[in-house]
């Protein structure tokens, strides 16, 4: 995602970029589109502040998380999909 990114979420609001699923098995088997499944894996591009004081944003900019699968807004900006996630809809962070 380019630099000049612009767009701030709103309260308790988080902006990702999803990360596609793989279309092929580890050993190699191309997978058909009949099995894609919707991902829920992205890398965090902006944080929005939190409502409340004593609440605070689940991940920071830069991170890949596991959000609910159905999780979301999507939103298109400069031919890439992007999705607002609730911060009560972040289940993890991977690698930390």
């Amino acid at each position: 995602m380019s630099k000049d990114l612009k767009i701030t979420p709103s309260y308790d609001y988080v902006l990702i970029e999803p990360v596609e699923a793989e279309k092929t098995t580890p050993s190699g088997i191309v997978l058909p589109d009949s099995v894609d499944k919707k991902p829920q894996l992205g890398k965090v591009l902006a944080v929005g502040q939190p409502s409340q004081k004593d609440k605070k944003s689940p991940c920071k900019v830069g991170d890949v998380i596991v959000y609910r699968k159905w999780g979301g807004e999507e939103f298109e900006h400069q031919s890439k999909k992007l999705l607002f996630v609730k911060f009560e809809d972040v289940l993890g962070i991977i690698g930390n």
